[in-house]
């Protein structure tokens, strides 16, 4: 039923994954699928924002989050299951629907961990947006 599985993390939260990775690996050694571990960082290249940062912070970053994804992929995904990481810039509900399309995934695995309005108590932000914008399934984890 599934062959591509992508489960958002965000590494600083661990709320994003301490339930949805269990589930994603189960799925992935229930369907025999791979798992697409994908982080993003926010975008720190628009004028507005970047004029604050050194010139290449943005470099740094991406080395820094790969290097932490990296570590909690060896710490935290069994060995039995076929996984690649992945870090992307952006907003996250629209890297994560970007993302899925562009890996051709099945199924998108998420937590849904903050609680601000009815609808984020609900879903979450970016929970929500994915859910409504993805063009695959979204499985989201409480």
């Amino acid at each position: 039923m599934y062959s591509k599985i992508l489960l958002s993390v965000d590494l600083n939260e661990e709320s994003s994954w301490v339930k949805a990775l269990p589930t994603a690996v189960t799925l992935c050694r229930t369907f025999g699928a791979s798992l697409h571990v994908v982080t993003v960082l926010p975008d720190y290249r628009m004028p507005l924002v970047g004029s604050y940062f050194p010139k290449d912070f943005a470099k740094k970053a991406h080395e820094a989050i790969s290097d932490a994804q990296h570590t909690f992929i060896q710490e935290h995904v069994p060995e039995d299951i076929k996984v690649q990481s992945v870090i992307i810039d952006g907003s996250p509900w629209e890297a994560i629907v970007k993302t899925a399309k562009k890996l051709e995934v099945d199924l998108i695995v998420m937590a849904s961990h903050n609680k601000r309005k009815f609808a984020d108590y609900v879903l979450g932000p970016n929970a929500e947006h994915v859910v409504h914008h993805s063009k695959v399934s979204v499985m989201i984890v409480r």
